[in-house]
């Protein structure tokens, strides 16, 4: 299965991408983890106005297979829901820019996912 890991996108390891323009950040779970998870049948989210801290827990997606926490990249206040949850779950106020530093690139990203298909 190919997976799509974009290079402008910044990565957490347990699956959440996050793409920041100016202040803003757009949240969502990379194709990598929809793959195991297989359908979702179900996603909460955290309500317009709640705070999120980086690698803290803001949602959950259920799906046939498991149920999993969606956590935050960044730390931040939610703006925004994608009620659709066509492309993204979510719009991510960011608080401090310096937290992408920790994440991944989409180069350590891909590695990292292909370690973890060896498991």
């Amino acid at each position: 299965m190919l997976h799509v890991v974009l290079k402008d996108l910044k990565y957490l390891d347990s699956h959440e991408w996050v793409k920041v323009e100016g202040n803003s950040a757009t949240v969502g779970i990379t194709d990598h983890a929809q793959d195991h998870l297989g359908d979702v049948v179900y996603i909460e989210l955290s309500e317009v106005g709640a705070p999120v801290s980086q690698g803290d827990s803001f949602g959950v997606v259920e799906s046939v297979k498991a149920t999993n926490d969606i956590n935050s990249p960044i730390s931040g206040k939610v703006v925004e829901v994608n009620e659709e949850l066509n492309d993204s779950p979510g719009l991510v106020e960011v608080s401090d820019s310096g937290e992408l530093k920790s994440l991944m690139d989409a180069d350590k990203y891909t590695k990292f996912c292909e370690e973890d298909n060896i498991h």
